[in-house]
């Protein structure tokens, strides 16, 4: 039987099926294809934060009306990614299965391995954090504080929880729920990595997640001076805030760094929908590397959550006291732990973008596929002297933590 020609429309829509199948974190995210870009790198779209408000009491609502506090996510078009590599004229007449084997999934392989990354390094915008450094998940109870945890912190309970572990971590929870683990092999790689399902959660092995490098963490760390709280409308476009903070040791670089986390004595978290304290310590994420100064080892720490205490977008159930003792939770200073992630589909949103095609008489060919979301570019342009195609596939997409607290980190 002859060779089947490939086509440039073959290799795309492959391409394009190979990467949507390849991709599991992905797949449990909030999934948008955006028209707003311009296909340009740095470009930036504004996502509308989800509106709170406060229950009145009374007929007469004269002095109740309240101003809607709509905040806004900018998101900012970053990842721009290529595989390329050339090929002669004579293997584009290869089997279509032989075609794929030698250069679509290696080339599928990095490009999904990319989204992922990006995802998974989202763990950094994520305050809750559950675990205790150096002991990794092994039991159902571990698993379930996930689910317990964001329910007491106003994920519906109708929302489904994806939960993704490392490898090692997702062999402990199978071997605690052999009695569950699935026993057909499924087809997709979301549908591979299942471990176990309970109720509306479903557990997931992934060997994207990454580690945390802790920062120097120490010295006896204190927030200095009281009234540190914000007001919602000041930080509604960032969700972050400066905490003045002293105590570290003195003169020390990145006495705490991006993905660190923090607790703040007598600082509990509050239910968001009834503001009534949950009787746990709200932890608080930097977002940013942070150094320690001369004298008293000052630090100002960019956090977030914010520190609100009233209205309808409460944090905490007060501000922090002068004096009060910082711990960090994340682990000894430069001590390295797996971030395992948990979110609701909404919490993290990825957002492909349409890259334009090269115009006629450009000496480029190729075709560009999207399938409501995903989508991919391939391109190609012949040397006639050497005989020789180069071939490029192209994606362009962003990552952002919509909405942090829908997610949850689990250490190791």
């Amino acid at each position: 039987m002859a060779n089947t020609l490939i086509t440039d429309d073959v290799i795309a829509n492959r391409m394009l099926a190979k990467l949507r199948n390849d991709l599991v974190l992905y797949e449990k995210c909030d999934k948008q294809f955006s028209p707003d870009f311009t296909n340009k790198v740095g470009d930036t779209i504004s996502i509308r934060k989800r509106v709170r408000f406060v229950s009145n009491d009374g007929a007469d609502i004269t002095s109740q009306i309240q101003d809607v506090e709509e905040g806004e996510i900018p998101v900012t078009l970053d990842n721009r990614k290529n595989v390329a590599f050339q090929f002669s004229s004579q293997e584009r007449t290869l089997e279509v299965e032989e075609f794929d084997k030698r250069y679509i999934d290696p080339a599928v392989t990095e490009l999904s391995q990319v989204v992922e990354s990006a995802i998974a390094a989202q763990y950094k915008n994520i305050f809750w954090f559950l675990g205790t450094a150096g002991t990794g998940p092994s039991t159902v109870r571990h698993v379930s504080a996930i689910r317990a945890h964001l329910t007491k912190h106003g994920v519906p309970q109708k929302m489904a929880i994806n939960a993704f572990f490392g490898p090692d971590e997702a062999a402990d929870l199978a071997d605690a729920v052999k009695a569950v683990f699935p026993k057909e092999i499924a087809k997709t790689a979301i549908e591979e990595a299942v471990v176990y399902r309970m109720g509306r959660m479903s557990i997931y092995e992934c060997a994207s997640l990454v580690s945390h490098t802790v920062g120097v963490a120490t010295g006896t760390p204190l927030v200095n001076a009281a009234d540190q709280d914000v007001d919602y409308a000041d930080v509604a476009n960032k969700w972050t805030q400066s905490l003045i903070t002293d105590g570290w040791t003195n003169d020390t670089d990145d006495i705490l760094l991006a993905g660190d986390v923090i607790t703040i004595a007598d600082v509990y978290s509050v239910n968001p929908r009834t503001r009534q304290s949950t009787g746990e310590l709200q932890t608080f994420v930097v977002t940013a590397d942070a150094d320690a100064g001369a004298s008293t080892g000052p630090s100002t720490l960019t956090i977030s959550p914010p520190i609100i205490t009233s209205g309808a977008y409460q944090t905490v159930d007060a501000a922090p006291a002068d004096n009060a003792e910082i711990t960090v939770v994340t682990g000894t200073g430069g001590d390295s732990h797996l971030q395992n992630m948990s979110f609701a589909e909404n919490a993290i949103t990825v957002a492909f973008a349409r890259l334009a095609m090269p115009e006629e008489g450009s000496g480029a060919s190729g075709s560009y596929k999207e399938d409501g979301n995903v989508a991919i570019r391939f391109l190609r342009g012949y040397n006639i002297l050497t005989d020789v195609t180069i071939n490029r596939f192209d994606i362009l997409f962003t990552v952002v933590t919509q909405n942090p607290w829908m997610a949850v980190r689990r250490t190791s």
